[in-house]
């Protein structure tokens, strides 16, 4: 009788542990990582790396670099960039210092953090 309360609490206390860790939240940083955007033609999106490496599109020309990773957010470092020039595509990515994510969506700010636009999280 004494061996299955023990099991009954080990097995309680097990779940618990499970359901805490459920409901510890996205790992720091991992809210930041992933494909951000769209691929249609003229639209912006970022790959987001673990290590803070990103690269994309303004929906014109090619955007990559290497950022700081703190919690939900990304600071972009300096971004490389082609410089094409397209007609009626807002090439406003390439402007971005800071991306804030919260759900499915990246708010994006330019260096004075004024919001420039959005990306929501796209597919794997």
């Amino acid at each position: 009788m004494l061996r299955q309360r023990r099991m009954h609490r080990l097995t309680a206390v097990a779940a618990a542990v499970l359901l805490l860790a459920g409901c510890a939240g996205t790992p720091s940083g991992q809210a930041v990582v992933g494909r951000w955007g769209s691929t249609s033609a003229g639209q912006p999106n970022l790959d987001i790396q673990n290590d803070g490496t990103f690269a994309g599109s303004d929906g014109c020309n090619t955007l990559s670099g290497k950022g700081q990773i703190d919690g939900d957010e990304i600071t972009f470092g300096p971004i490389a960039a082609t410089l094409m020039a397209c007609e009626n595509v807002d090439t406003w990515l390439g402007k971005a210092a800071t991306g804030n994510v919260s759900g499915d969506t990246m708010t994006v700010l330019d260096g004075s953090g004024s919001t420039i636009g959005t990306l929501k999280r796209s597919g794997a």
